[in-house]
């Protein structure tokens, strides 16, 4: 019996004059037909739809009929059409069914414009797209979907990395507009400010967070065009640069403060991240990184790590974990993104290591799911080339080669870090031997920057090459302290009371050569230079000063509450700027208070912060305040934070005690 055949119920014009049956139900636009003739696949509306529905569909239509016929739909032929290379059909085309209504113009439009994102993906992933991408895309790993294209062609590797079409840029309606002008994101500081900021920026943080293009940047700058490149990135990097600016212009500028108007440009780059519909996803990233330096009232004191954690999700979704190149040279990818995206993916990584350090939370980013090369002093000045002599010493540091350098050793360190926070601190974890922790250490000796800067070098080369010793010495202190009080249990009982004296006399030397660190930064003014990452680079000293402030004869004693108390001279130094170095000080002088109550009086300078009776200082009066007033258990919590700051076996147990006090 021969089957009954049905004329479709919607066809494309080209089907109609032919009067052929047409696949639109089954392969969406284009229909077969079009599609092998790379002809225009023109659909119209339902006679039943409304004027007003297809107004609000023109758009849409507009935008199929200027898409040619793609390749990736050959894959649905006629039979005489046998001997021609297939590919599967996508499931989605499957969505009709005879028990189903049939759907409206504009959610047939819409699937269909989903549908050829998704083609898009496919063909930019084999190598044959229609059109040329402009946005990054990261399939995944094995698992992802793309991996479905891989069984066409089996034991070949398709590239994870590839550029996609750029979809609409999305429009903000009038209101959203206004809503953002009212916020005051339009309207930038003056022509002198901008120009201090910038320069504040690359002399003091793009040194260390190398993340913005500085091409780029500076010549919207010079043209006087500033405000035509993208309002959340310029926000976000006077964001971190006004730290490094004089207390003058914040005034000229209508502030009464520094950190005010540091807290008003925080909020209009938080305004523009969270409403602007910013969708360029290395944007996103970019901002979010120096966001993660936002500390203010006390219950923000996490912000950091909540940024950070966008920072690092925003990596993974670029896939700028994997090398692009992994399988074979990906040619889609240039030059210029290889260097950008090795420099965002390895300052997130900075990032993330010292943040678990410091707030106590666990390392977001395992190295074992990562490929991508570490990077190189190439990264970090492919940018610069294109930039005018006048702007490079205007605005570059000279010793720009050096302090590369120096970054990427940072970087290394960092990676030595997380190796000792995963030997030693995580929840889970078996003991380690003598064995790991003496070839742990001698990997991170290998890191050791060197001791002296020359005397010609600028204000800012001299502080980076102190700020790198400081990292490393609070490296060592990390290593050693767990050891101190619970050795390896391959070190024999005759000898463990010796082996842990070597180690407590290594975490001692670091902790004071911390110190001595600290004395030249402020006998050379170096201090005005400090980072936001700066104060909690003596929290790790400041721990084993204080520890040592428990044993001994009463002159050791007295020296160790010395030593802690430059580092207690030197956050109130920090704490003018950084409102996390406040809370710092307020904790160790709890600390202090109930470790030597009988040596409070002895103080002859009460900047030392450590009076039981008396205020800490202006600011630390704030956060002991604010804390008393929100937290009526107080006197408890501050005793259980003092016993974990006394914990020799742990350096994050601290910071989970304090996290807690907040949450609680």
């Amino acid at each position: 019996m021969s089957a009954r055949r049905y004329r479709s119920t919607v066809a494309c014009h080209s089907c109609r004059q032919r009067k052929v049956r047409c696949s639109i139900n089954v392969t969406g636009v284009p229909c077969i037909r079009c599609a092998q003739d790379h002809a225009e696949c023109v659909v119209d509306p339902p006679p039943a739809e409304s004027a007003r529905t297809s107004r609000r569909n023109a758009s849409a239509r507009q935008r199929l009929r200027a898409v040619n016929s793609s390749p990736s739909f050959r894959g649905a032929q006629p039979e005489g059409d046998a001997d021609r290379p297939t590919m599967p059909r996508t499931p989605a085309f499957q969505r009709v069914s005879a028990n189903s209504p049939p759907a409206s113009a504009s959610e047939r439009y819409s699937i269909q414009d989903e549908e050829r994102n998704g083609l898009e993906i496919a063909e930019a992933a084999l190598g044959n797209p229609e059109r040329a991408g402009q946005v990054p895309f990261y399939t995944g790993d094995k698992t992802g979907i793309t991996s479905t294209l891989t069984l066409l062609a089996p034991g070949e590797s398709l590239p994870r990395h590839f550029l996609i079409p750029s979809r609409a840029a999305t429009t903000l309606s009038a209101e959203d507009q206004n809503y953002l002008a009212s916020k005051g994101v339009f309207n930038l500081p003056s022509s002198e400010a901008c120009h201090c900021l910038l320069q504040a920026y690359f002399r003091h943080v793009h040194t260390i967070m190398p993340i913005i293009e500085a091409d780029q940047i500076l010549h919207f700058f010079h043209a006087g065009r500033l405000h035509e490149f993208n309002l959340l990135l310029v926000w976000s990097v006077f964001f971190v640069a006004v730290n490094f600016v004089p207390s003058s212009l914040c005034e000229r500028e209508g502030y009464d403060s520094r950190k005010a108007m540091k807290a008003a440009i925080y909020s209009h780059a938080k305004c523009l991240y969270n409403n602007s519909g910013e969708r360029d996803k290395v944007v996103l990233l970019q901002s979010s990184l120096m966001l993660g330096f936002w500390h203010s009232e006390v219950d923000e004191h996490v912000q950091p790590w909540y940024w950070t954690g966008i920072s690092v999700t925003l990596c993974q979704i670029l896939g700028l974990h994997r090398n692009p190149d992994a399988a074979r040279y990906n040619a889609s990818i240039t030059d210029r993104q290889r260097h950008l995206w090795r420099r965002l993916w390895w300052t997130c990584f900075f990032r993330d290591r010292w943040l678990s350090l410091t707030l106590g939370r666990p390392l977001r980013i395992d190295l074992d799911d990562c490929d991508v090369a570490m990077p190189l002093v190439e990264d970090l000045l492919y940018d610069l080339n294109d930039v005018p002599e006048l702007l490079l010493s205007a605005f570059i540091p000279d010793e720009v080669s050096r302090l590369a350098e120096y970054w990427i050793q940072l970087i290394g360190m960092s990676k030595l870090l997380g190796a000792v926070l995963s030997m030693s601190y995580k929840t889970a974890r078996p003991k380690p031997s003598r064995e790991e922790v003496e070839t742990l250490e001698e990997e991170i000796c290998c890191q050791q920057p060197p001791e002296k800067a020359s005397p010609d070098w600028n204000g800012p080369t001299r502080f980076y090459l102190h700020h790198l010793q400081l990292h490393y010495q609070a490296i060592l202190i990390v290593l050693y302290r767990p050891c101190i009080t619970d050795p390896p249990d391959d070190v024999s009982l005759n000898h463990q009371t010796q082996w842990q004296e070597i180690i407590r006399h290594k975490a001692d030397f670091a902790a004071s050569r911390t110190n001595e660190i600290l004395e030249t930064l402020a006998q050379e003014s170096l201090l005005e230079y400090a980072l936001p990452m700066t104060p909690p680079l003596l929290i790790p000293a400041m721990q084993m000063h204080l520890l040592n402030c428990r044993t001994g004869n009463s002159l050791s004693r007295r020296l160790r509450l010395n030593k802690l108390n430059v580092c207690m001279m030197v956050m109130e130094e920090f704490q003018k700027v950084y409102t996390v170095a406040s809370i710092y000080r307020g904790i160790f002088a709890k600390a202090i208070q109930q470790v030597c109550p009988d040596r409070l009086d002895e103080q002859p300078d009460t900047s030392v912060s450590i009076s039981a009776a008396a205020p800490l200082s202006a600011q630390s009066d704030e956060v002991t305040n604010a804390t008393a007033a929100g937290n009526p258990g107080l006197g408890n919590d501050m005793d259980n934070m003092v016993d974990a700051l006394l914990d020799e076996s742990s350096a994050l147990n601290f910071w989970e005690t304090w996290g807690q006090l907040w949450v609680g």
